[in-house]
């Protein structure tokens, strides 16, 4: 029996899935969800990234169901436990303080993860009106060029001319604190890196043949952009995005630090950790020691995450892990 014949029974008795090339078996293109999965596994540091993230977003989520006080609400709060060190009972004896209380007589655990869940949703949805906006005026820019891409890379220029924290500053003092107005200035402190980025990948597209195909075949500007361009300029972005996630945080948590963030009946790490300043020289540390470590724990994990998204999405950046 010839050699080829034999290979093609082998491959269909055994049930895979290949094709015969010359006499050689070819295994089919692996998925391109399970090659990223795969890519984005073997790095154990960005692993160990992507479980801490999914476990700071999840108790994120789960707050009120995990915390054991709701330290929003001014009725469960008892100014005789203010200040308690972390394992000290409160003063009814009715629950323990596992990692103590700040000087309001919140249960620091509980302030943590109501805290964390506004962090997070702060630095995502700023991000992601800052990924839009940006996504919108870099293609904008990149395909048209001419005039519309100056103006629009001129008043990027000028917004990246600033230091963000000033920018964020100015835009506090004027709108005040809150939710709303922390996400519009840290909007307006990010769209600019997107906005270049963006502009870039869409200039590099731009010359490729399959929009001058397109262009030919006399499809819409607007197709082309959204159909064609788009998709092969979302990469980049991706990670710009990720390590953007991680400076909203930070940047959102400095603001509520100096007292222009958040209000102080919705404390977020920020906050919780300006409270407990002025107690570190005199003993009680964990009022602003716990708060910094989940800050850190949670930006250190984004970055992670993003650093490997990095590699994989860039195969020209790949190292071995």
């Amino acid at each position: 029996m010839p050699k080829q014949t034999i290979m093609t029974h082998a491959a269909d008795a055994a049930g895979a899935d290949v094709a015969v090339n010359g006499g050689a078996l070819t295994l089919p293109p692996e998925p391109a969800l399970r090659a990223f999965l795969r890519e984005f596994c073997a790095s154990r540091i960005a692993l160990a990234g992507a479980l801490v993230l999914a476990l700071v977003v999840l108790a994120a989520l789960l707050a009120p169901v995990l915390s054991p006080q709701d330290p929003y609400d001014l009725a469960q709060l008892d100014v005789l436990d203010s200040r308690l060190a972390p394992g000290q009972a409160s003063s009814d004896g009715r629950m323990t303080y596992v990692l103590g209380t700040d000087e309001q007589g919140r249960d620091l655990l509980s302030a943590i993860l109501y805290g964390l869940r506004i962090s997070v949703t702060v630095g995502v949805l700023s991000t992601a009106l800052a990924l839009a906006i940006g996504l919108a005026l870099g293609l904008l820019a990149g395909y048209a060029g001419g005039r519309t891409d100056a103006l629009i890379m001129r008043v990027a220029d000028i917004q990246l001319a600033f230091p963000p924290i000033l920018v964020a500053l100015i835009l506090l003092v004027l709108t005040g604190p809150g939710v709303g107005n922390i996400i519009v200035a840290l909007v307006a402190v990010q769209w600019a890196y997107y906005a270049r980025t963006a502009r870039s990948a869409a200039m590099v597209e731009r010359n490729r043949e399959y929009i001058e195909a397109a262009v030919c075949l006399g499809l819409s500007p607007t197709r082309i952009v959204l159909r064609h361009l788009l998709p092969n300029c979302l990469p980049p972005l991706i990670v710009v995005a990720a390590l953007q996630i991680g400076s909203a945080i930070s940047l959102e948590a400095t603001l509520s630090f100096l007292g222009l963030g958040l209000p102080v009946t919705e404390p977020s790490l920020g906050l919780l950790i300006a409270n407990g300043f002025q107690y570190l020289m005199s003993g009680k540390y964990w009022i602003s020691l716990f708060p910094g470590i989940a800050l850190m724990l949670t930006v250190v994990a984004i970055n992670l995450v993003a650093d490997r998204l990095r590699d994989v999405l860039n195969p020209r950046l790949q190292v071995n892990p």
